[in-house]
Parts: structure tokens; sequence; C-alpha cells
């Protein structure tokens, strides 16, 4: 596998996968530059705050919705907003010496706190871009990343193109709740006491405003049924959502 520029694409209306967030970036074309001077600013927190966010969870439902859609020793992975590593470094184990798993992430501050947590293979590269042979993967993964995407058909396309035919993407992402009840205490959580603790704890002003910009992407996403359509609309078969505990989406297609 070579990394190589992939071919130049037809200019496309974007499918974004929430609105322009006025409070963080002026407009679409200043929301890559915006978001990736968050992460890379907030990295070497980022693990401590998942983990506290999740109370010490998220490992173990990482690794079992891996199982689960199929991950096993020997196949090549991809884990695109990748960040410091957390799926790969699950996918890493489970592949073994046969396999291979490559992360992919925007942010250089992540990628750098991923090499350090232990992920092999980096690549630095937004979703719907990646410089890398076309048919490669046997599973394509993104945890909680979909939202920080510019243009979900495009990215979709890209993921096609990037995984053999019979190959399976896996997106896990936070939906916001359809329950009322529920989505105003999610929102109390996510926005409210995760960026003050945060802030207390990792004295971190940027930090506390990526968690903020965190549930703002969750709440401003579109709807499940969108990103499904996309999905189809890329060339993925066998389209599907699986539902976790009513807020974790599992979002599967075949290749």
């Amino acid at each position: 596998m070579t990394l190589k520029g992939t071919a130049p694409k037809a200019a496309e209306p974007a499918m974004p996968p929430h609105p322009v967030l006025s409070g963080y970036y002026a407009n679409a074309d200043s929301r890559q530059a915006r978001v990736d001077a968050m992460f890379d600013a907030s990295a070497p927190h980022y693990d401590w705050i998942t983990a506290m966010m999740s109370f010490g969870s998220g490992r173990n439902y990482r690794a079992e919705a891996l199982r689960r859609h199929g991950l096993a020793e020997g196949m090549s992975v991809l884990d695109v907003g990748s960040g410091t590593g957390a799926l790969a470094l699950i996918a890493q184990d489970a592949v073994g010496d046969g396999g291979r798993v490559l992360a992919v992430d925007p942010s250089a501050g992540m990628l750098a706190q991923a090499r350090a947590n232990g992920v092999c293979e980096t690549v630095q590269a937004t979703g719907d871009d990646i410089p890398l042979d076309s048919d490669s993967f046997d599973l394509l993964s993104m945890g909680y990343a979909l939202r920080h995407v510019a243009d979900l058909e495009a990215t979709f396309r890209e993921y096609r193109r990037l995984l053999k035919p019979g190959g399976k993407l896996l997106l896990l992402e936070i939906t916001r709740p359809r329950n009322r009840l529920g989505f105003w205490c999610l929102r109390c959580y996510m926005r409210g006491v995760v960026p003050v603790i945060t802030r207390v704890f990792r004295r971190s002003p940027e930090a506390q405003e990526l968690m903020r910009y965190y549930w703002d992407t969750i709440e401003n996403c579109v709807p499940p049924e969108t990103i499904l359509a996309a999905m189809q609309d890329a060339g993925f078969s066998e389209v599907r959502r699986h539902v976790v505990m009513g807020i974790f989406s599992e979002y599967t297609g075949i290749a």
C-alpha cells in the first residue's frame, strides 16, 4: 500500500453534518482550521476528558462494538478521525502481527498523542481526501468524529473507495436523544457539567471550549435518516443503524 494523491473530484453541493456554528467559526471555509486548532490544543487532555465523561466505560464499549462488527486477526483497518487512537489501539491488538491498522486524523496534535499512546501508523488527512490506494481495507472505522467532517456525501464516497469490495464501514456516534427529558439531561451533562469539570481539573480553556463544541455538534447534527441516506447514495449496501442506550448509534454498510 502506498500513499498517493486521490483524483480531483467534481465540485458538488456539500452536505455538512451540521450548519455553521457561528460561535466558533465564521463560515464553512474557516471551520477546518478552527476545529483543528481546538483539537491540537486539547490533545494532551483528551484521553483524561473522554475517560471522565464516559465514567471509564468507553474502551470496553469500543472494543465490544468492533468485535460485534467483525474485527478479526489479520485484517487491514483504517481508523478515520482517530484522534488519540482509542479505536486504533484496540484494532492493533485484535489484528495482530498479520494485520495492519492506520490512524487518520486532520489534527497534528491528536496524531502526536496517538503515536505517544502506541499507535504505529498515522496519516494526517481529512476524511474526504485520504491519500491512500483504493480497495485497500477490510474495515473502516470512525469513532465519534462524523460530526467533524465537511461533507457527508464526499466523505462516504471516499470511504467506499478505500474499502475492499465487501469491506465494512463502521461509524460510532452519539446521537441527540429524541425523548425530550433525555435530551435535556444529556445536554446539561455534556454542555454544562463536562466543560466545567474539564476547566477545573485540566486548567485548559481550550479543552473546555472543545467540550462545549462537542455537544453543539451533537445537538445540531443532521438526523440519522440523513446519514443513512448519504451512505446509501455513496454506494454502500446493507446500510443499518443500531442504537445502544438510546444515544449511541452504530452505523454500518458494506462496500
